[in-house]
């Protein structure tokens, strides 16, 4: 099982893939013959989740699912960025209670 902080983390990680990839295929939407790319999450056994970029199976420039995948991937890394956080804390909590 992996830590809180660990599982967190991946969170930001995912978040961070996800707005690198949408902001990517909005810089490249009038690009000739350029192929949207999506980001695939896979939970990970003990918690947490890896990412997989590959190309879209939809054709053509999607702005409004760039767009939308943005402002998600702002607010899982918020969230996450709230959990390691508060994980943090709570294990500084525990050792100035244990000094």
């Amino acid at each position: 099982m992996s830590s809180i902080s660990s599982i967190a983390l991946s969170g930001m990680n995912a978040a961070q893939v996800q707005m690198d990839t949408s902001a990517g295929n909005v810089a490249n939407v009038q690009t000739e013959g350029y192929r949207r790319r999506q980001v695939q999450q896979t939970p990970q056994a003990g918690g947490g989740v890896t990412t997989q970029v590959v190309a879209s199976t939809q054709q053509g420039p999607s702005l409004e699912t760039d767009l939308v995948n943005q402002i998600q991937a702002k607010n899982a890394f918020l969230a996450n960025l709230a959990v390691f956080k508060t994980s943090n804390n709570m294990a500084g909590a525990l050792l100035d209670k244990k000094a």
